[in-house]
């Protein structure tokens, strides 16, 4: 295992920036996880890890699982505090990173199960509401995820609001959902989106057999008309009280309950 010490070095400054730009993910198709249970969801994901970095402390507190996140590193360091603060997204570092090579997740409604049932977001612009309906979604058994717009999957909030399910569930990323849908119900799929309507059909009236996907929209604007002109046919989540909507995540969550049922 060799050690890094030098404050400007390179690898650091490689995973920094993954930490904090969206753009530089992209450019070089690789993200930074943070934590011993991610980073080990990562590996037994067969995810390609490119560089594992390690504190002292996390050697002596997570034997185990540094042991098999760096059988999947392609290369290992040892770093001190200093070092592992200037990576670090939260208060309490556990100590250990990897950066990581991208999922193949981009368009592709032919490795779809059309007969499944998917959840899509439409410009979601927190990274925790994006985390928190993965690790729902994988947790009520939906196939898949589609994103459009909005958030970087990748972002380290996301990651680590979904515990690993971003890594784990098909998750498909579209420029263009409401074309998306279309192709989708050409499939045969039916197609939703939940809107705030009086005149959109109550979730609880709905048949959600064979394939299905249903479209959540931007925690403020909601759903893209095009998005909404799109779709088979729009639901509601009928509400007691003063309250007219919910939060996105809640809202995707309470979908797909009635999807999964």
């Amino acid at each position: 295992m060799k050690v890094i010490t030098g404050r400007s070095n390179e690898k650091i400054k490689l995973a920094a920036a993954l930490l904090a730009s969206a753009d530089k993910r992209k450019k070089t198709e690789l993200f930074l996880l943070e934590g011993a249970r991610l980073c080990l969801d990562a590996a037994n994901s067969r995810v390609r890890i490119q560089t594992l970095f390690v504190t002292q402390k996390a050697l002596s507190h997570f034997v185990n699982e540094v042991e098999v996140i760096a059988q999947s590193a392609d290369e290992i360091y040892r770093i001190d505090d200093y070092l592992a603060s200037k990576i670090s997204d939260t208060k309490n570092s556990q100590g250990v990173f990897c950066i990581c090579k991208m999922l193949d997740k981009k368009e592709d409604i032919y490795k779809m199960n059309y007969k499944g049932k998917y959840i899509a977001l439409e410009e979601l612009s927190n990274p925790l509401n994006l985390g928190f309906v993965c690790r729902s979604a994988e947790a009520f058994g939906v196939q898949g995820v589609i994103v459009s717009g909005g958030c970087d999957i990748y972002n380290p909030k996301a990651q680590r609001a979904a515990m690993g399910s971003l890594l784990r569930l098909p998750v498909i990323e579209t420029d263009n959902l409401s074309t998306l849908l279309l192709n989708l119900a050409n499939k045969g799929m039916k197609t939703f989106a939940a809107v705030v309507d009086p005149d959109a059909k109550d979730i609880k009236t709905v048949a959600f057999s064979g394939g299905v996907v249903c479209a959540v929209g931007n925690e403020g604007a909601g759903l893209k008309t095009e998005t909404v002109n799109a779709v088979q046919g729009k639901i509601k989540i009928s509400m007691k009280g003063k309250t007219q909507s919910l939060n996105a995540n809640a809202a995707a969550a309470v979908i797909m309950w009635e999807m999964m049922r």
